[in-house]
């Protein structure tokens, strides 16, 4: 019976997490204000040449007046270097890095960032990956956001593309788990470290504190760079905020399972705690033990779980800007491919074989 309670205990708590995410509503809304501050855009670029063009044509029709876009293509093997130095030739606003090789104790992306930053000229930064791209007004809102509340740092979580269903199995988990664990709000409310969050997607930096502190060294080792930068501006006493995108900034991670399964379990642990054994129990209060409520506890209470079950993936549907149908129907499957990827993470973990674009990241 103990066993009951524990499982609805949890149940109710990460649906009440969902709901308080829902009604608080924390996203990055449109501005109608005018800035002119200088704003770097920096992007650390390795093997992107399927995306870099998307990328640099949405920042060039951003309309905001006073942009910086800086580039550092560090050590690719294909065209990115090309593509960004063709576009650099028609807009004097962008500007291609070659990378330095990298240095010791670094890893590469936290390598590249830093060099960007020695670079960047802006009263704002904005690091993006090149896996993304922004609507007009992107910018403008961003900045504003960031003047208004007196950050130190604001990260969004794009919108994820889907084109193969193997996507749609995997990407969805981001805001899964994030939407479920964690109240949004409270990373800028609490100084608490429990409640912290970025997505290194979107980082946007006040100039004049990453530069007191330089971020990314901080975290130069880290796998979960963002998560980490986090927890360090607010030991330092800064505000950070996180937030969803509307309509702003989206993002097509991974093509298919296969990579979805290989990028997500390089960090996947990290999130709790770099622990196979609380994964593991969070995995199985997730996916065992609703369907032993279902299958051995009385109907009503089952029902009641269901319940629960769904209306938050309902939510969480809608605050991502996800398909409702899909995110029902493909639930269960999601929950299965959760499964495998910790099991393909602690394999990594174990044997310290974590390879990204040719990289140790480990």
């Amino acid at each position: 019976m103990i066993g009951v309670y524990v499982v609805f205990f949890f149940l109710v708590i990460r649906f009440s997490v969902t709901l308080f995410n829902f009604i608080s509503r924390p996203f990055l809304f449109k501005s109608t204000q005018h800035h002119q501050e200088l704003v770097s855009v920096l992007i650390p670029a390795r093997n992107e040449e399927r995306n870099m063009a998307k990328l640099l044509t949405s920042l060039a029709q951003d309309e905001y007046p006073n942009l910086e876009i800086i580039v550092l293509d560090d050590g690719s093997t294909d065209a990115t270097a090309a593509i960004c130095t063709s576009f650099a030739a028609k807009d004097i606003r962008i500007k291609v890095l070659t990378g330095q090789p990298l240095a010791k104790g670094w890893l590469g992306k936290n390598y590249a960032c830093h060099q960007l930053a020695k670079e960047a000229k802006g009263t704002y930064w904005v690091f993006l990956d090149a896996d993304t791209w922004v609507q007009p007004g992107f910018i403008a809102a961003l900045i504003h956001r960031m003047k208004t509340r007196r950050l130190d740092l604001l990260s969004i979580f794009p919108t994820q593309e889907m084109r193969t269903f193997g996507e749609e199995l995997l990407v969805p988990l981001i805001n899964f788990v994030l939407l479920n664990l964690l109240p949004l709000r409270l990373v800028q409310l609490s100084k608490n470290l429990l409640f912290s969050a970025a997505n290194g997607q979107c980082m946007a930096f006040d100039a004049a504190s990453y530069r007191q502190n330089n971020w990314h060294e901080h975290v130069k080792a880290n796998v979960v760079e963002d998560i980490e930068i986090m927890r360090a501006v607010k030991v330092w006493g800064g505000d950070g905020e996180v937030l969803l995108d509307r309509g702003f900034i989206s993002s097509r991670m991974y093509h298919g399972f296969s990579e979805a399964l290989e990028g997500f379990s390089k960090n996947v642990l990290v999130g709790f705690g770099n622990s196979i054994f609380v994964i593991s129990m969070y995995l199985f209060l997730l996916v065992v033990a609703p369907l032993l409520l279902i299958f051995f506890v009385d109907i009503r209470l089952s029902l009641f779980a269901l319940s629960l079950i769904l209306l938050s993936r309902v939510m969480i549907a809608l605050l991502s800007g996800q398909s409702l149908w899909k995110s029902i129907v493909l639930h269960p499957l999601q929950l299965l491919s959760f499964v495998l990827l910790a099991f393909v993470a602690a394999q990594k973990k174990l044997t310290r074989s974590s390879i990204w674009k040719g990289r140790n990241v480990s």
